[in-house]
């Protein structure tokens, strides 16, 4: 029985040594909501997605998607998601944590040389058209215009000039800019885009055919830390000196303009290590995802100079992503370490109570046996003290069931050598008491008689008559 608990014990133990091998290595996998569901970030989330499950990584995701970026961000906020696609001038999660910017949206204005709009305050009093490509945009641009103190006006392509603080708003399809520009219905074209996207750059291409002189000038937006400061879910951004090409290059230097980023952010609660893990395959796959996904060449990293302003900026960063930023990646031992302390801490109590337990279930076992033993050791005086048959024959009988009581006890449970031992030599004296009794009793029964036929004999020859 022992042997068979012992493997027994063996079983579980490997059994459980198997069973948290399995849990720790098993993929963790993370939601990702995702909006719109026809969006070039969509794209790019089911291509990594794809990657993660044929590379068999440690993190796997699961897509959900939605109809708007606004959606997808409030499945986040309610815990629907571990990750989301987010833009945060459109809605951001209280509980979002940023892990990659997937692509800058800048605002981009062209304006022909002539219309002398160098920058974003002097559009009063001008007609702006918009090209709209998402919800948000057209809000961004007015809370900007209310900034400068610059209000909105709905106006007609016929209407005479506007009055001063007054900027005109003309929705755009990409196809009217440059017949917008030639026929002077606007006077500058706004687009908000990736400035290196084809986007940006087919809309600065239409403004500058439509320009008079085919000259055109690319409007700044002055005052970025003061409209971060007051719109702290924007961002600025510079548009590099050429990035639109051209000869003479487009535009001939930087550009300071503002603008929204669509950012994989995932809720405070989940791991770091999971976290750590997704942004450390999402960045080293740029350029595999490409290839499926364009838009992955344009994800960058958030900017921080220290942990403790990547954690603490306007728009925080998860730590996870900032452990694979600052190469801080945990180690297994440094992800468990807490518990292999508390283990080794707590292991040699519980062995000491193990090894008490397995004294105390040992010491049960011998109670039985001690009872045998104890009645046996009494029975050997109860011999001693036998004056008949009977009664010995009784203590065979009773002696008898004990050694029937030990056996089938011993088919049942493990009995140490020494109480084996001590049991065969207790049955042993019982038996040899049993039998020197027997002998003795025997002995005075045959002397007794002997002395009664004497006593007899003698009785008889007082009675007989003399012999003639």
């Amino acid at each position: 029985m022992r042997r068979e608990w012992l493997l027994v014990l063996l079983a579980l133990g490997l059994a459980a040594t198997a069973a948290a091998v399995v849990y720790l290595s098993r993929p963790t996998t993370l939601s990702v909501a995702v909006g719109p569901r026809d969006g070039a970030e969509a794209a790019l989330m089911e291509a990594y997605a794809n990657a993660l499950a044929r590379g068999r990584e440690d993190v796997r995701l699961k897509i959900i998607p939605y109809d708007d970026v606004r959606d997808s961000a409030a499945a986040l906020q309610a815990g629907k998601a571990d990750l989301a696609v987010v833009r945060p001038d459109v809605h951001m999660p209280e509980n979002g944590l940023t892990l990659a910017i997937l692509h800058d949206e800048a605002l981009v204005i062209a304006a022909p040389e002539a219309s002398e709009i160098d920058s974003f305050p002097d559009l009063a009093r001008k007609r702006l058209g918009i090209v709209v490509r998402h919800n948000a945009d057209l809000p961004f641009l007015t809370n900007l215009l209310a900034f400068y103190d610059l209000a909105t006006a709905s106006v007609e392509n016929a209407e005479p000039e506007l009055n001063p603080g007054r900027v005109a708003l003309v929705q755009l399809k990409a196809s009217e800019v440059t017949a917008a520009i030639a026929e002077k219905r606007v006077d500058a074209v706004a687009v908000i885009a990736n400035p290196a996207s084809k986007v940006a750059g087919q809309t600065v291409r239409a403004v500058e055919l439509g320009a008079p002189d085919r000259k055109i000038d690319l409007v700044s937006v002055p005052d970025g830390e003061a409209i971060l400061t007051r719109f702290p879910e924007l961002q600025a951004v510079t548009i590099p000196a050429g990035t639109f090409g051209g000869r003479p290059k487009r535009p001939d230097e930087e550009v300071k303009t503002v603008g929204a980023s669509y950012r994989l952010m995932a809720r405070g609660a989940v791991s770091r290590v999971a976290v750590a893990s997704a942004t450390q395959h999402l960045f080293e796959w740029r350029s595999k995802l490409a290839a499926s996904a364009p838009i992955a060449k344009l994800m960058k990293a958030p900017d921080f100079d220290t942990t403790v302003a990547a954690t603490s900026a306007r728009l925080p960063n998860h730590p996870g992503a900032v452990d694979y930023f600052e190469r801080e990646q945990q180690t297994f031992l440094d992800r468990y370490e807490d518990y292999i302390y508390l283990f080794a801490f707590f292991g040699g109590t519980i062995g000491s109570g193990i090894a008490w337990l397995g004294q105390r279930l040992a010491r049960k076992r011998r109670e039985r046996i001690d009872v045998v033993l104890d009645r046996l050791l009494d029975i050997l005086r109860e011999v001693r003290a036998a004056t008949s048959a009977p009664e010995l024959d009784a203590i065979a009988i009773e002696t008898d069931e004990l050694v029937a009581d030990v056996v089938r006890y011993a088919r049942e449970r493990t009995i140490d050598n020494r109480t084996v031992s001590a049991l065969i030599l207790a049955v042993d004296a019982v038996h040899a008491a049993i039998g020197d009794a027997r002998r003795q009793l025997g002995a005075a029964e045959a002397e007794t008689r002997s002395g009664a036929r004497a006593r007899t004999a003698r009785l008889l020859s007082l009675n007989l008559p003399a012999a003639e």
